[in-house]
């Protein structure tokens, strides 16, 4: 058996806005290099993409993805330098959480098998 925590970062109103779904959404919009690709990708509409990017940089109060407009080169998106220090935090974060959880519930022998 094996602990998984659900981590979700919330407003001051408590309305969540970023989780691991969106850290998946930004690591896609940064290998295709597209919103729409990345949205494919997830089985997620484009509309609902840009949603959670938008609410994301609202309560962030930061840009995490450059759009170009589409058109004769067909556009694209890239993910910011905060975008991906924001990543990278994150996954420490859960990381450190997660060993520290599996360490404590074993200590507990809540995890092991009898």
């Amino acid at each position: 058996m094996k602990l998984r925590l659900k981590v979700s970062i919330v407003n001051a109103r408590g309305e969540g806005f970023m989780g691991i779904g969106l850290v998946w959404l930004l690591r896609r919009v940064k290998r295709f290099k597209s919103i729409h690709r990345a949205a494919a990708d997830m089985e997620l509409s484009y509309v609902k993409a840009l949603k959670i990017l938008n609410r994301l940089e609202k309560n962030l109060g930061r840009k995490v993805v450059i759009r170009t407009r589409g058109g004769a080169k067909h556009g694209g998106a890239e993910i910011t330098p905060f975008a991906e220090r924001y990543i990278e935090e994150y996954d420490r974060f859960l990381s450190a959480l997660n060993a520290h959880a599996e360490k404590s519930f074993s200590r507990r022998r809540l995890l092991s098998r009898r």
